[in-house]
């Protein structure tokens, strides 16, 4: 007969990734919430001039219109991210499933671009921008490609789709391969009875292929949700903030999202405190939204 483990291996197992956790993430958290409650600036030793000053760094972030349009940006580009990302990789899962040759050369080409880190891959995609379109524009005669008025980075509103061509091109790869894994799950059986039965292609994707993947649709609307709402390193290489916008008669940075806001007001504004209440905010509110898709997704996949 086997003897059943003593419950304290497991925690000894355990030990190391929970010590990990805690010191990383939980220690860090708390004190960063206490802090956001205090005075606390960069240039303060704390102790000697740290004050509770209770809900008023959470106050100043409602006066501020920086962070108010940090906020709506923020979401207007975790949307176009979500939907650009999804549609273009399922897109690639869909021809990367075909009997196509080389379609695993496709498949590591495809995911080549998610290896690479963010702040790279924000300067490289400016040059294109600044430099590659340009000169396309001149080999294709469209002259107001040429004008560095009417370039992507030049405008608040083209900077911003700029950062989402960027992203989509970096996750659209990794993305694909949840999409794929999905897709090859798909018993054949089906797909064979919808041939056999005159199914269009369309017909069997929207009947069979959407309804079967369901649950990796819902992992990977997480996973763009959650990047892209925190994105930072891209926003920072690529447009860093710029260029500049008028909101509620200010001006601010135009592309600045929230990840961002949250570090300028904490290390070049010097207010640490405000920083921290702003990420709290943050915290709360990815949370809250992310447990809301969750819950809408896993609702449909019961209902399916």
């Amino acid at each position: 007969m086997r003897k059943a483990k003593h419950p304290a291996i497991f925690w000894l197992f355990l030990a190391p990734v929970l010590f990990a956790f805690v010191i990383v993430i939980v220690v860090p958290f708390i004190l960063g919430a206490y802090y956001s409650f205090t005075n606390w600036s960069a240039t303060d030793r704390l102790g000697e001039t740290l004050k509770l000053v209770g809900l008023a760094n959470y106050a100043g972030i409602l006066k501020d219109p920086s962070f108010t349009y940090s906020f709506i940006i923020t979401v207007v580009y975790t949307l176009l991210n979500m939907i650009a990302i999804n549609i273009v990789s399922f897109a690639l899962a869909m021809l990367v499933t075909q009997k196509l040759v080389g379609r695993n050369v496709y498949r590591a080409g495809f995911f080549i671009p998610n290896l690479i880190g963010g702040l790279i891959l924000g300067y490289v995609w400016q040059f294109i921008f600044d430099n590659a379109v340009p000169s396309l524009g001149t080999f294709l005669g469209f002259a107001s490609w040429e004008n560095p008025a009417n370039l992507l980075l030049a405008k608040s509103n083209t900077a911003l789709l700029a950062m989402v061509v960027v992203g989509t091109w970096q996750y659209a790869g990794y993305i694909m391969v949840i999409y794929v894994a999905a897709i090859e799950m798909i018993p054949q059986e089906l797909v064979e009875a919808a041939q056999i039965d005159g199914a269009s292609t369309f017909r069997r994707l929207r009947s069979i292929t959407l309804p079967m993947i369901r649950q990796a649709l819902t992992v990977t609307l997480f996973i763009t949700l959650v990047n892209s709402f925190k994105q930072f390193d891209v926003n920072v290489s690529l447009t860093a903030g710029g260029p500049s916008a008028m909101f509620l008669g200010q001006p601010i940075y135009g592309t600045q999202l929230l990840a961002m806001n949250i570090y300028n007001q904490g290390l070049k504004s010097d207010d640490m405190a405000g920083g921290q209440a702003r990420a709290v905010v943050f915290f709360l509110v990815l949370v809250l939204v992310s447990i809301i898709e969750v819950s809408i997704n896993k609702k449909r996949e019961i209902e399916l």
